[in-house]
């Protein structure tokens, strides 16, 4: 990409090559993936990857992480992330009003990875909860923990003055893909995730964003936290 103002055409031609959209689309569940996983996600080339990964990474969207002889990439960060389920939010509001949202698979509409936190129809009840019971505080799109909030989470082994210190903000609304409605995202939203996955309540699907509760898991996840009512 070209040095000085950024150019909203070369970033939307970018993300917007069908290929490319497919190769950002299956980074969205967090792994690192190889250039041969991204081809098969893709159904392209490796050789075609090749060239497509040569440019997203150049345009700062994907890092590259080397572990010996093997290649792995990433989306660049929650910001590029958030980026590419906005877009998934706007393609599916573009639709007509009679199309299903969302991906067809129940158990990616039940539970998924949205990068690093909890998305679809646990996670946005699962925020819907948190409001309800008055722990996070939602104005204008914008979300905060509230004081009672704090002490909740920090009940659940949570340092937020740890999460606090990080770059990226300590909660945020995540218009959700499938549900139309916000879950978590945030540093608090990827502890909240990783809390769930410790504690074996869940666990995710190989090769895919999906998150698989066990009854158990389930159950304690009830327990613990509060999920809004379907």
């Amino acid at each position: 990409m070209q040095t000085g103002s950024p150019s909203l055409p070369q970033v939307a031609a970018l993300i917007g090559e069908p290929a490319r959209a497919s190769m950002l689309t299956a980074l969205m569940a967090g792994k690192a993936l190889t250039a041969t996983e991204l081809a098969l996600a893709a159904d392209i080339s490796c050789q075609t990857a090749s060239s497509h990964l040569a440019k997203l990474v150049g345009a700062g969207l994907l890092q590259v992480l080397k572990q010996g002889r093997h290649k792995y990439f990433r989306l660049r960060d929650g910001q590029v992330a958030g980026l590419i389920e906005t877009m998934l939010n706007l393609s599916i509001s573009l639709l007509p009003v009679n199309i299903r949202t969302g991906p067809p698979d129940p158990a990616l509409r039940r539970a998924r990875i949205c990068y690093d936190h909890l998305a679809g129809e646990l996670g946005v009840r699962l925020y819907q909860g948190l409001q309800q019971a008055e722990f996070i505080d939602e104005r204008d799109a914008q979300a905060s923990v509230t004081e009672k909030g704090k002490a909740f989470f920090q009940e659940k082994g949570c340092d937020l003055s740890a999460l606090e210190r990080r770059k990226r903000p300590l909660c945020r609304a995540c218009l959700d893909w499938s549900e139309r409605s916000h879950h978590l995202a945030g540093s608090l939203g990827q502890w909240l995730l990783e809390d769930i996955l410790t504690r074996d309540w869940a666990r995710r699907q190989p090769d895919s964003r999906v998150v698989l509760l066990s009854p158990t898991g389930e159950k304690a996840l009830y327990r613990n936290y509060p999920l809004a009512k379907q």
